[in-house]
C-alpha cells in the first residue's frame, strides 16, 4: 500500500494536478468571492508566465 500512495504521489507531482489543487486551496483563502480557474484556464496562464520570462541556463 506504501508503495502505490508513493506512486500516486509521484505521477500527480509530475502530472501537475497537485499544483493546481494547491493553486486552488489558495485562491479560495485568498479571495473567496472570485472564481476558482479551470484547469485549462491555469495551465494556459502558467504557459504563458513561464514563455515571458527569460531561460535561467546559458542553453
Amino acid at each position: 500500500m506504501k508503495v502505490l500512495r508513493l506512486l500516486r504521489w509521484y505521477v500527480r507531482e509530475i502530472g501537475g494536478a497537485a499544483e493546481y489543487e494547491r493553486h486552488c486551496a489558495r485562491a479560495r483563502a485568498q479571495c473567496p468571492d472570485r472564481p476558482v480557474p479551470t484547469r485549462r484556464a491555469y495551465e494556459l496562464e502558467r504557459l504563458r508566465r513561464r514563455e515571458g520570462r527569460p531561460p535561467d541556463r546559458c542553453c
